[in-house]
């Protein structure tokens, strides 16, 4: 018999899903009976990757999707596994991540009366009320299969909202009995479930924004995920060349512009100080962000015109947000740059305006980066943050993945790798530590010929269940390397309770619950759980061999490495 848990792997493989990252339980027992039947019979289905934690697993489909551009699935069990899905739930949706979720409901009968019936005491501990309300704010979709006659169009259906712009996680249930039943065989058309096409910018709006970015004495564009759309750098690159305008990154989870370029302007996060590109700023254009400013310590001047453009400019699921945009447009950056690229091919430019903004913006920049160099200095015998991020950009390569989720140290990573690559660097795009693990693995599965370099602090290294992210990384034979910046405790909460209480309590305090010594055997784990070359490094001149120690294990033995850095102290 051809069940609906067959139907279930069929609808994902049509769909173009190559991996499910599972998490198995007592309400998958047809789908476990699909996958071995699929094996023993050679029909094709996703490869199924064993995830012996739900945030790895979810994490991972996160990694392989924003390397791969694909869409991927993760399942696990009914409403306790929904809910150690949890932070990486978090930041598939704030990082607009297509992810298909698929758990299991306790089965809806007890005396037998369909296969599947209950018949373990915990299908009545795990009979829930809602169980898709613990993940709706969340999830762009969510429902109930209840038929097993459209269980395809169903899955057809949540992939083709999960990978429509605004793209997110999609969430399915379906109770036992149902997995069981007979469903309808055969292919389905994929060309019918296709995701909505690119949004372009109005006529006469293109044809308004470029004359206000010519016109400006001093335009600039900040954007913080516009190299999610690769090819969308490149258009920018062209645009602000031609017309003179300088391009800052808030808070970037992606290599957004070359920082080599003259108009880059740098990149900025909770700096509590006003940024002097932003400030002088007459016309500022807004690109994807979520976050282009923080106001209360850095904001565009009274007098700037902004307009602001992207996939979802409104951000109803943030209860709070506002940039008070002059104009708003909701529409694909790559679409609407190219609309603007084209327009300013048939209008003439003020060529000398334009000279002066390139001469100004390329003065600004070349003082950004030789003081961004300077700060590569080792002092005082220490390894700083700088000093490893450097040291580790000489050797990796530029085709190298960087995930970065190195907390207070985010500037610095993401400012000192300098990635010219787009695709080249990774952030998570939410706020849930501990993606950087499973994501290393998602991300070597979808690009397995290429160096893929973790580089977290080390209380977001703890977050990222490494137990588990190293058995996974050396059974499915997806060796990485993993950096952590160790400065013994969780420096980001305290920086938050000095910011706001810098004279208080806590500012005095010799303990206020952020520290971690004696540290743990960081390396010491992932050598355990998975044969993992593990070194710790507290001198600068050890530094440069240890990084090749580590690339070399990853690179000629095929298994990953973990450099435990030690930082000073918080």
């Amino acid at each position: 018999m051809h069940t609906a848990g067959m139907a279930l792997l069929d609808a994902l493989q049509e769909a173009g899903v190559s991996h499910i990252f599972a998490n198995f339980g007592s309400d998958h027992p047809a789908l476990i009976e699909a996958i071995a039947e699929a094996e023993a019979t050679g029909r094709t289905i996703p490869t199924v990757i064993t995830c012996p934690n739900e945030m790895v697993a979810l994490s991972s489909a996160h990694g392989f999707a924003q390397v791969s551009g694909r869409a991927q699935a993760v399942i696990v069990h009914v409403d306790c596994g929904t809910q150690a899905l949890a932070g990486a739930l978090h930041n598939a949706a704030r990082g607009r991540v297509p992810v298909f979720i698929f758990a299991g409901l306790s089965p809806a009968t007890q005396e037998g009366e369909a296969t599947g019936s209950r018949n373990e005491f915990i299908h009545w501990l795990q009979d829930v009320p809602d169980q898709r309300g613990i993940v709706r704010q969340y999830v762009k979709y969510e429902t109930e299969i209840r038929s097993p006659a459209n269980i395809k169009q169903i899955v057809q259906r949540a992939l083709q909202i999960a990978t429509s712009e605004p793209k997110g996680p999609v969430y399915l249930t379906a109770a036992r009995e149902l997995l069981e039943a007979e469903a309808p065989a055969g292919p389905m058309e994929r060309t019918r479930w296709q995701p909505t096409g690119a949004a372009a910018l109005p006529p006469d709006a293109v044809e308004m924004l470029v004359k206000r970015l010519a016109g400006a004495h001093r335009p600039l564009v900040v954007t913080s995920y516009l190299g999610r759309r690769t090819a969308a750098v490149g258009e920018l690159v062209k645009l602000a060349t031609r017309l003179g305008i300088g391009v800052l990154e808030s808070v970037p989870g992606f290599m957004n512009y070359p920082p080599s370029d003259a108009m880059h302007q740098g990149s900025q996060w909770n700096q509590p100080v006003q940024n002097v590109a932003l400030a002088e700023a007459d016309v500022v254009l807004v690109l994807d962000s979520d976050v282009p400013w923080v106001p209360t310590v850095n904001r565009p001047s009274a007098g700037a015109e902004i307009f602001h453009i992207d996939t979802d400019p409104l951000k109803p699921s943030m209860p709070l947000w506002y940039i008070g945009a002059h104009g708003t447009f909701r529409a694909d950056v790559l679409t609407a740059l190219t609309q603007m690229n084209a327009f300013l091919d048939t209008v003439a430019i003020d060529r000398e305006a334009a000279e002066a903004r390139r001469r100004h913006y390329a003065r600004r920049h070349a003082a950004l980066a030789a003081a961004r160099l300077q700060r590569t200095n080792a002092a005082d015998g220490t390894i700083t943050a700088e000093f490893l991020t450097a040291a580790l950009r000489h050797q990796i390569g530029e085709d190298a993945i960087v995930l970065n989720e190195g907390i207070t140290n985010y500037d610095v990573i993401f400012d000192q790798m300098a990635r010219t690559r787009p695709g080249t660097i990774f952030a998570s795009g939410g706020s849930s530590l501990g993606w950087h693990g499973g994501a290393a693995i998602g991300a070597k599965l979808a690009a397995p010929e290429r160096m893929v370099v973790s580089l977290t602090g080390d209380g977001s290294y703890l977050f990222s269940l490494p137990s588990t992210v190293h058995w996974m990384a050396r059974r499915y034979r997806t060796p990485f390397l993993t950096v952590i910046y160790n400065n013994r405790g969780w420096r980001a909460p305290k920086s938050s309770a000095l910011a706001v209480h810098p004279d208080g309590y806590a500012a005095r305090a010799a303990d206020i619950g952020v520290d971690f010594e004696p540290a743990p055997d960081h390396g010491g784990i992932a050598a355990a759980a998975g044969g993992a070359f593990a070194r710790r490094v507290q001198q600068p001149q050890e530094l440069d061999d240890a990084i090749a120690e580590a690339l070399h294990a990853v690179r000629t033995q095929k298994r990953a490495a973990v450099l435990d850095v030690i930082l000073p102290h918080l």
